[in-house]
């Protein structure tokens, strides 16, 4: 059955399944992969109020808009970690607009 749902709902329902046994620490990866807009805003929604919640979230994502919602900021470049900060600090550093740009200068270097 869960085999015929569209995408959103099924990252849906896999991010339901994990909060079943209220964890303190939860890992996602790609969660708004290949949902619509109005799912992907539900889920940060959902995400910023577990985080409320003191419950540790790790977003895996390559939309550096996402990046934009996080506390703290993890670029990988090759493999190794390049960069980590606020996305604020980050673009301070980098002298950039949006995260976009951050890891545009920190990718082509």
């Amino acid at each position: 059955i869960v085999g015929s749902l569209p995408i959103g709902w099924k990252q849906k329902l896999a991010f339901c399944t994990t909060m079943i046994h209220q964890p303190s620490i939860v890992f996602l990866d790609e969660p708004t992969s290949g949902v619509d807009p109005i799912i992907r805003r539900k889920f940060w929604e959902i995400i910023y109020e577990l985080s409320n919640k003191l419950i540790t979230i790790l977003v895996t994502t390559h939309n550096m808009d996402e990046a934009e919602y996080c506390h703290y900021t993890s670029i990988m470049v090759k493999g190794e970690i390049i960069a980590l900060d606020s996305p604020l600090e980050l673009k301070k550093q980098y002298n950039a607009q949006n995260m976009n740009e951050v890891f545009l200068q920190l990718a082509t270097t």
